[in-house]
Formats: structure tokens, sequence, C-alpha cells
């Protein structure tokens, strides 16, 4: 644990817009001492207290559906982002198919038309013994709590504890996979990007949104031939083929990209000199000249705070992820505590992981709202499953797409839960409208929009 103790915000942050004008600030503003040990939130109504740690997919949608299913619930949403990133659609603003104002969108809206308390703040800790979460601004309670702070970058699984190569890539080569500044540095990187080889990390599975990275390769690529940028990108793949939609990116690569797309299978990183612009996976050693570089994915640092990451059965080693139940999605050492979204565990020794996408988090929001609500209620809780769909632009004039669905039912005889993929290889206009019919759904689903 010492070593993300770098990852710990100090507790300074001020109240920010979207707080300021929530059901919490007249509680954070009535004449006291304030310290972390102060106990804030005063309970409201007469039902439980339900607190969401991350204002995300998962975390804006359970924060609805619980609101919904048990009206007289007392629901907190904590996020210490003032408002809302989609990672969906992220990579078409990158390249300016769809503008600021599409992917990133105000919470407050949806707080105040559902009816919870949101609370722009740091989640620091835990006391689960008591039933607490530390934040910035003191010590809340709750009955049940929902963790859905995604995902954190692993830089140290190449960097070790050297934290000066840790924060000259994070501040150089960022990836933006976490909703945060690097959003506007990535893209003021490839609008900047004058030539040259550009390099690609991709982590090694599980991952968040495995077909995006792919997607975003794409449509660089397209930004890159569109405006005659004498560039290159080099994709450094650590899986031994392209996957998911494997024959669909292939084509397009070849198709569409072939003298800018270069995709190196068989490449997890094994050193990085981001000093000198090297890196050396094992299929070989590369120079670049600018670089985006994902390292290997982990759940959130409020996973690790609360000690609740599973361990690897044969090692004992921290498997990243959360050690839970895969059908209830509950923590297996505590029942209060439940988890949706990207930081989630293995589910089947078939597939793995719930691929880590919106999609996934929106679906998995609204069943563990149904869980809470039936244990509230008294009824016996009915484990349900998700599905999952994805859709990844690949070229930009035309607008054209690829598409991926994933189907899920447990097995009668061994009782794991099967996944069915579905690669819809075929780039098409067809699909670029689905997809906005599809995020522009979500966004009504969860945002109030």
């Amino acid at each position: 644990m010492q070593r993300r103790h770098f990852l710990m915000t100090p507790p300074a942050m001020a109240l920010g817009a979207a707080a300021a004008a929530a059901t919490p600030i007249a509680t954070l503003a009535a004449p006291m001492i304030m310290t972390p040990q102060s106990r804030i939130l005063a309970r409201q109504g007469k039902g439980p207290r339900i607190v969401i740690c991350g204002g995300g997919w998962g975390g804006l949608t359970a924060a609805r559906y619980l609101r919904e299913l048990i009206p007289h619930s007392d629901v907190v949403l904590l996020e210490r982002n003032p408002t809302f990133w989609s990672g969906p659609m992220s990579n078409k603003w990158l390249i300016d198919i769809v503008n600021t104002d599409f992917v990133n969108r105000d919470m407050l809206h949806p707080a105040n038309t559902y009816g919870y308390q949101l609370l722009q703040t740091e989640v620091t800790g835990f006391e689960r013994d008591k039933k607490l979460v530390r934040t910035a601004h003191g010590l809340i309670e709750y009955d049940y709590l929902i963790l859905s702070g995604g995902i954190r970058n692993d830089y140290e699984a190449w960097f070790g504890n050297d934290q000066k190569a840790i924060d000259h890539t994070r501040k150089h080569f960022p990836n933006a996979y976490v909703p945060n500044q690097e959003m506007f540095a990535v893209k003021h990187k490839v609008k900047n990007f004058k030539g040259g080889t550009l390099v690609m990390t991709l982590p090694p599975p599980p991952h968040r949104c495995p077909p995006s990275p792919y997607e975003r390769a794409c449509l660089i690529a397209w930004h890159i031939k569109k405006n005659h940028i004498p560039g290159k990108i080099l994709i450094l793949d650590p899986k031994p083929k392209i996957a998911p939609i494997g024959m669909g990116y292939k084509q397009a690569f070849e198709e569409l990209y072939p003298d800018i797309i270069t995709h190196v299978p068989n490449a997890r990183v094994q050193e990085v000199d981001p000093f000198n612009k090297k890196i050396k996976p094992a299929a070989g050693e590369f120079k670049f000249d600018d670089a985006i570089l994902m390292p290997p994915h982990q759940a959130a640092d409020m996973e690790w705070w609360a000690d609740l990451i599973g361990k690897d059965p044969a090692t004992g080693k921290p498997t990243g992820w959360a050690d839970m139940d895969h059908r209830y999605f509950t923590a297996k050492t505590d029942d209060s505590v439940y988890f949706v979204g990207d930081l989630m565990g293995a589910i089947s020794p078939q597939f793995g992981h719930y691929p880590k996408s919106g999609h996934v988090a929106n679906y998995i929001g609204k069943i563990v709202a149904k869980n809470i609500a039936q244990r509230v209620a008294g009824q016996e809780v009915t484990p349900l499953l998700p599905d999952n769909l994805c859709y990844m632009m690949v070229n930009g004039d035309p607008q054209e797409e690829i598409s991926v669905k994933f189907e899920y039912e447990v097995d009668a005889v061994t009782g794991n839960v099967h996944q069915t993929q579905i690669d819809m290889d075929v780039r098409t206009s067809d699909l670029v409208k689905e997809d906005f019919a599809w995020i522009n759904g979500m966004f009504k689903d969860f945002l109030a929009v």
C-alpha cells in the first residue's frame, strides 16, 4: 500500500460549482470547525443511507435507480471531478467528430432530477467496521456502500518505485483512460502532432474498453491521412492478435491505413525509457517521436484503500481487481459493499472479466440497485446478468463503424457464466447511426438529458 500513497490528493479541495448547488451544501456551510474526522451530511428520510463512490457511468446509473426503487432511501454520490466525462465517444472527440459539450456533462442536473445528494469531494479511505467513508470534507456514514471508482494506471508495473519516471510519463505521454485533465492533454497532442513515429501501448487484459485503443489508432490515423501529416502509428499489443473485432480492425488497418498503422502482436512492454523515448516490448526495441503510453490497468485506488482486492489462489499475489461474488456483485468479506463498473473482479473461468465498458457499468448499476432494493424490502435477491455492446468508428470520411456484442447465460451444468461474442466486422455508416442512438439513449438514462 505504501507505493500508492503518491496518488492520494491532500484534503484541501474546495467545493466546486456542482457541489455548491447540491443538497449537502447546507450541512457543509454550517458554522463549525471542520476536520477530516467531522461527520458530515446528516441523514435524510427514514430509509437506508446508500453511499456511492464514483460518478461515472455505473455510479450515476445506480444513484438514479436506487432513488426510483427505494423512494425513501438517502442516496449520496461522491465524485472528485466537477463534471462528468464520458469515456465512450471520447475517441471521436479527439478528432472533433463530436464536441466537448457532448462528452463533458453536468452532474447536478441528474442529481436534482432523480433526488439524490451529490458532493464533489475526494474519497481518501474507509472504516468499514464502522461503516464510514473518509473524504476530504469529513466522514460520511452508510448502510450500503457502492464502489464505482473505475480504474487506475499501474505505472509501477513498468517503473517500480521510480517516481521521476512515473511523473515524466504521466506528464509527457498521457493516455486519458481515466477522465481528468489528461483528456485535453491527449487532444492537444493529437492536434499538434507534426510527424514521425507515434507509439501507442495497449495494456494486457483485462483493461478498460478492450476495442477502444484500436479505434483511437484508426481515428488518429484518419486525422494524419486527412491532413497529410508525415506520421506513422505503432501499436504495441501484448495479445497474440487483434481482439475483439479482430477482422474488422485488421481490414481497417490494411485497407484504410496501410502506410500509417503498424500493429505489433505479442508486444508486452518490458522496459520504458520515457526520457530518451525508447520502449522495449517482448517483440523488440523501438524509438519514438511521441507516444500515448498506457500501462497495465487495475481497480481504482479506493478499492485498495478499502482492502477489497482479490488474491490469486495460486500465488497469493493481488489480482488488482475487486474480490467479489460474481453473481451478486458484493464483496466476499463484506456484503454491505457492492462493486459496479470497471473495478469489478473476474466473473467466469471461460472468459475472465466482463468487458470493462460503459455499457456494462450502466447495466450493473441497474442490477445492483435492484438487488439492494430487494434486500431492503426483505425479498430474496435475484441474480441477474448484463449484456454488452460497443461501437467503434474506423473511418472519418465517410464515417464508418464496426461493433461487437456480448451475450451472457448461466451454464446449466457448471453454474458458470458463459459468454457469446458477436463481431460485426463489416464497417458501415448504418452502425454510426446506431452508435449515436445508443449513446443518446444512455445519456438520457442516467444524465436525464
